[in-house]
Protein backbone atom coordinates (compact mmCIF):
# COMPACT_ATOMS: atom_id res chain seq x y z
CA UNK A 1 0.00 0.00 0.00
CA UNK A 2 1.00 3.79 -0.79
CA UNK A 3 -0.12 6.71 1.02
CA UNK A 4 2.66 8.94 -0.21
CA UNK A 5 0.83 11.34 -2.36
CA UNK A 6 -1.74 13.72 -3.02
CA UNK A 7 -2.38 13.15 -6.48
CA UNK A 8 -3.19 10.11 -9.06
CA UNK A 9 -0.79 8.72 -11.08
CA UNK A 10 -0.65 7.84 -14.58
CA UNK A 11 -1.94 4.28 -13.18
CA UNK A 12 -4.49 5.33 -10.94
CA UNK A 13 -6.00 7.52 -14.04
CA UNK A 14 -5.92 4.16 -16.13
CA UNK A 15 -7.31 1.84 -13.22
CA UNK A 16 -10.29 4.39 -12.52
CA UNK A 17 -11.20 5.22 -15.96
CA UNK A 18 -12.60 1.72 -16.46
CA UNK A 19 -16.38 1.47 -15.78
CA UNK A 20 -16.41 0.65 -11.91
CA UNK A 21 -18.35 1.65 -9.06
CA UNK A 22 -17.10 3.63 -6.49
CA UNK A 23 -17.90 3.87 -3.05
CA UNK A 24 -18.40 7.25 -2.06
CA UNK A 25 -18.16 8.77 1.72
CA UNK A 26 -19.17 12.02 2.77
CA UNK A 27 -18.79 13.47 6.66
CA UNK A 28 -20.84 15.45 8.38
CA UNK A 29 -23.67 12.73 9.99
CA UNK A 30 -23.84 11.51 13.09
CA UNK A 31 -23.34 8.13 12.67
CA UNK A 32 -20.17 6.67 10.91
CA UNK A 33 -20.06 7.16 6.96
CA UNK A 34 -22.59 5.52 4.69
CA UNK A 35 -20.67 4.39 1.86
CA UNK A 36 -22.70 4.58 -1.36
CA UNK A 37 -21.61 3.03 -5.07
CA UNK A 38 -21.63 5.87 -7.78
CA UNK A 39 -20.64 6.48 -11.07
CA UNK A 40 -17.51 8.85 -11.32
CA UNK A 41 -14.84 9.88 -13.84
CA UNK A 42 -11.56 10.76 -12.97
CA UNK A 43 -10.46 13.59 -14.76
CA UNK A 44 -7.12 14.37 -16.69
CA UNK A 45 -6.53 17.59 -14.09
CA UNK A 46 -6.63 14.72 -11.23
CA UNK A 47 -10.14 15.67 -9.71
CA UNK A 48 -13.02 12.66 -9.05
CA UNK A 49 -16.11 13.92 -10.23
CA UNK A 50 -19.87 12.61 -10.21
CA UNK A 51 -23.60 13.99 -10.23
CA UNK A 52 -26.90 13.92 -7.95
CA UNK A 53 -29.58 15.64 -7.01
CA UNK A 54 -29.17 18.83 -5.57
CA UNK A 55 -31.28 17.90 -2.11
CA UNK A 56 -29.30 15.06 -2.11
CA UNK A 57 -28.27 13.79 2.09
CA UNK A 58 -24.66 13.58 0.44
CA UNK A 59 -24.86 17.69 -0.49
CA UNK A 60 -26.49 18.85 2.21
CA UNK A 61 -23.86 16.63 4.54
CA UNK A 62 -21.28 18.10 2.01
CA UNK A 63 -22.40 21.49 2.32
CA UNK A 64 -21.98 21.38 6.20
CA UNK A 65 -18.34 19.27 5.92
CA UNK A 66 -16.90 19.28 2.70
CA UNK A 67 -14.73 15.73 3.60
CA UNK A 68 -15.28 13.02 1.16
CA UNK A 69 -13.85 9.68 0.36
CA UNK A 70 -14.09 7.38 -2.60
CA UNK A 71 -12.74 4.01 -2.69
CA UNK A 72 -12.27 1.83 -6.60
CA UNK A 73 -11.62 -1.69 -6.18
CA UNK A 74 -11.12 -4.04 -8.80
CA UNK A 75 -13.62 -6.77 -9.42
CA UNK A 76 -13.49 -10.24 -8.37
CA UNK A 77 -11.55 -12.26 -10.46
CA UNK A 78 -9.04 -10.32 -10.95
CA UNK A 79 -5.74 -9.32 -8.67
CA UNK A 80 -6.27 -7.43 -5.85
CA UNK A 81 -6.22 -3.61 -6.38
CA UNK A 82 -7.85 -0.51 -5.24
CA UNK A 83 -7.14 3.44 -5.26
CA UNK A 84 -9.00 5.51 -2.13
CA UNK A 85 -9.24 9.26 -2.88
CA UNK A 86 -9.75 10.97 -0.11
CA UNK A 87 -10.16 15.45 -0.12
CA UNK A 88 -12.28 18.14 0.03
CA UNK A 89 -15.62 18.04 -2.30
CA UNK A 90 -17.24 20.98 -3.90
CA UNK A 91 -20.82 21.04 -5.08
CA UNK A 92 -20.86 22.64 -8.92
CA UNK A 93 -24.01 23.72 -10.04
CA UNK A 94 -22.61 23.55 -13.99
CA UNK A 95 -21.74 20.28 -16.20
CA UNK A 96 -23.71 17.64 -14.25
CA UNK A 97 -26.21 16.76 -17.25
CA UNK A 98 -23.03 16.23 -19.44
CA UNK A 99 -21.28 14.35 -17.20
CA UNK A 100 -24.12 11.96 -16.34
CA UNK A 101 -24.51 11.74 -20.27
CA UNK A 102 -21.09 10.39 -20.43
CA UNK A 103 -21.07 8.42 -17.72
CA UNK A 104 -24.55 6.58 -18.91
CA UNK A 105 -22.73 5.80 -21.78
CA UNK A 106 -19.43 4.34 -19.83
CA UNK A 107 -21.58 2.14 -17.84
CA UNK A 108 -24.69 1.28 -19.95
CA UNK A 109 -25.82 0.24 -23.49
CA UNK A 110 -27.88 3.03 -24.43
CA UNK A 111 -28.76 0.98 -27.58
CA UNK A 112 -31.33 -0.39 -25.11
CA UNK A 113 -34.35 1.49 -25.28
CA UNK A 114 -35.20 0.75 -21.67
CA UNK A 115 -31.21 2.43 -20.27
CA UNK A 116 -31.86 5.44 -23.24
CA UNK A 117 -35.60 6.02 -21.16
CA UNK A 118 -33.39 5.39 -17.74
CA UNK A 119 -31.21 8.48 -19.14
CA UNK A 120 -33.71 10.57 -20.09
CA UNK A 121 -35.29 10.45 -16.96
CA UNK A 122 -32.18 11.24 -15.41
CA UNK A 123 -31.51 14.27 -17.49
CA UNK A 124 -34.85 15.85 -17.08
CA UNK A 125 -33.73 16.60 -13.05
CA UNK A 126 -31.81 19.08 -11.68
CA UNK A 127 -28.90 17.46 -11.01
CA UNK A 128 -25.20 19.10 -9.38
CA UNK A 129 -21.73 17.57 -10.01
CA UNK A 130 -19.49 16.80 -6.76
CA UNK A 131 -15.56 17.19 -7.33
CA UNK A 132 -13.63 15.54 -5.20
CA UNK A 133 -9.83 17.65 -4.81
CA UNK A 134 -7.22 14.78 -3.70
CA UNK A 135 -5.17 15.61 -0.58
CA UNK A 136 -4.59 11.64 0.16
CA UNK A 137 -4.19 9.08 -2.71
CA UNK A 138 -4.08 5.33 -1.09
CA UNK A 139 -3.32 2.55 -3.27
CA UNK A 140 -3.19 -0.91 -3.48
CA UNK A 141 -2.01 -3.54 -5.90
CA UNK A 142 -1.03 -6.92 -5.02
Amino acid sequence: MSNDTSSLTPQDLEFLRRPLHGFLSVAGGPLPPQPRPVWFEATDDGTIQLFTAPDSLKVRRLRRDPRASIVVAAPVGERERWVSVAGRATVEPGGAHDLCTRLAARYWDLDDPTRADDLAGILAEDQVRLVIHPETVSRYTY
